[in-house]
């Protein structure tokens, strides 16, 4: 009896997922996708866990973290916004939250994907400061110009603070269908600020303004939302000013930050399932490794990314999957209730400790990176491959962060990462956190060689453009001024190279 039991289980297991696949619908999604769906005040030993700053306000009295809780809404396929105050009187408008930028910008021109935008006319407080700005995205653009003006945050420090604001009069591929933002917060270094680093950040303002720590931390709530959901769910928490310990579970492990650009930090190996990638540490922070909430997916160099296709393609219980899910061109649906993550392996990825001789390990569960976009004809749920290839680095983006409370301690130049109390199904955490591990075998640097950082792309660029400059200026003056002349006294320049090279 207990063999025909056995039995009947094997073969309903093997009879019971099937897999169909269609063509890729393209939802919207966030501007930095590559589909459009489109942190030791109380430290313990460098080689452990820390608990971050445990504190339920600022001591000042000027922020309290409880009141910022469920300050933001939204979801990885459109992003996590907050609402924002802007100018006098007051113009309410929602903002995406973005660990990947500098610039505070906001639609001020109609668009229409857009329900409203700032009208910089009606704002007495508005400021143009006669400059021009534009942005460029890796995917999506805008242009506009640049000024002041004041803010409130609802959910957020008290104070009211003066900031510099991008007004967005053009865009390309940066407003899309189904968001409820209007505009997008930039929360890294002046470095990344344009048109150049003087344009003061956000939170730099909101840190020298309020006079609070110079930490925030984010929660971001939207894991195994569909993207097809035509409401907006509550969709986690911007906390500014410190850490709020009712937001993680266990331990906080920190990882420094390498550059203050990007929030830039260092990968020392991935892992499928149980199996080591086996990749050269330097491969994983080709041409950076950053940690940046305006980007939907985990984003792995081309390498990185066709390793870890090939592993889960091996460890799957799914035979003959079809690799248009992994490219991102196809969705894999099941029949409505059945769950797809049981087939998928958990996916590690091991970064570097305060403590630079040890490592910890962050794990998402296929809960994370199988996500839910749409059904079809209610008999059908549909799931996309929240992993892409990325051209321009490693991004540990919303994919990753969902199962995290991220801290940005950029006052001890560190990241930290626990493991979010909204990141669950059924009571069943969907990530995971653990370490000390010896970083035996690593590269005590791994990112030695592997990054032309971008202030210094800047240089290049202007540099270039000042000898190309130079070379049309000498251009101009060969066609201007004769180039031969005859014994009869006649001026001509037929003879010129560079008149008939410009033919």
């Amino acid at each position: 009896m207990r063999l025909f039991g056995l039995l009947l289980l094997y073969l309903s297991f093997w009879t019971s997922h099937s897999v169909f696949k269609i063509p890729l619908k393209i939802f919207a999604g966030k501007f930095n996708a590559s589909v459009q769906l489109d942190l030791r005040p109380l430290t313990q030993n460098e080689d452990k866990a820390d608990r971050g700053l445990s504190l339920a306000s600022d001591p000042a009295g000027t922020v309290n973290f409880l009141d910022m809780i469920n300050n933001l809404k939204g979801d990885s396929g459109r992003g996590y916004y907050m609402e924002m105050v802007i100018g006098t009187p007051g113009q309410t408008l929602n903002v995406l939250v973005d660990t990947g930028s500098s610039n505070f910008a906001v639609a001020a021109a109609a668009h229409p994907y857009i329900t409203h935008y700032f009208n910089r006319a009606l704002s007495s407080t508005y400021q143009s400061a006669g400059r021009a700005v534009a942005v460029k995205y890796t995917q999506g653009e805008w242009e506009g110009e640049l000024g002041t003006d004041h803010i409130t945050i609802p959910q957020g420090p008290s104070e009211t603070i003066i900031i510099n604001i991008a007004a967005i009069l053009v865009s390309e591929g940066f407003f899309l269908p189904g968001i409820n933002w209007q505009g997008i917060l930039g929360l890294a270094y002046p470095l990344l600020a344009r048109p150049d680093p003087s344009v003061e950040p956000f939170f730099n303002s909101v840190v020298r303004q309020a006079g609070i720590p110079d930490v925030f931390s984010l929660q971001m709530c939207g894991a195994g939302v569909s993207a097809s959901t035509t409401a907006d769910p509550v969709g986690g928490s911007l906390i500014m000013g410190g850490v709020e310990p009712t937001l993680y579970r266990g331990s906080v492990w920190y990882t420094p930050i390498l550059e203050e650009w990007y929030y830039q930090v260092e990968v020392l190996k991935l892992e499928v399932g149980d199996q080591n990638l086996n990749l050269d540490c330097k491969e994983y922070n080709s041409d950076k490794a950053i940690v940046d909430s305006g980007t939907t997916l985990l984003r792995l160099p081309g390498n990185v990314f066709n390793a870890v296709v090939e592993a889960i393609m091996e460890s799957s219980l799914i035979q003959g999957f079809s690799a248009g899910f992994f490219d991102g061109i196809k969705l894999a649906c099941w029949v409505r209730g059945e769950s797809p993550w049981r087939f998928f392996p958990k996916i590690s990825i091991y970064l570097r400790a305060t403590n630079t001789s040890v490592s910890f390990r962050i794990t998402i569960l296929p809960q994370l990176y199988v996500q839910p976009v749409t059904d079809i004809d209610g008999t059908l749920d549909c799931f996309r491959f929240g992993i892409s290839p990325s051209a321009n680095g490693l991004v540990i983006g919303a994919t990753v962060m969902e199962g995290f409370y991220v801290i940005f301690d950029r006052d001890k130049k560190r990241v930290g990462f626990a493991v979010s109390t909204c990141a669950e199904n059924g009571g069943v955490p969907l990530a995971e956190i653990a370490g000390p591990f010896l970083a035996e075998g690593v590269a005590s640097d791994c990112t030695a060689g592997v990054s032309l950082r971008e202030p210094l792309m800047w240089v290049i660029v202007y540099a270039l453009k000042a000898v190309c400059a130079l070379v049309l200026t000498i251009l101009l003056i060969l066609l201007i001024l004769p180039c031969r002349r005859h014994r009869d006294g006649e001026i001509t320049d037929e003879s010129s190279l560079v008149r008939h090279r410009i033919k």
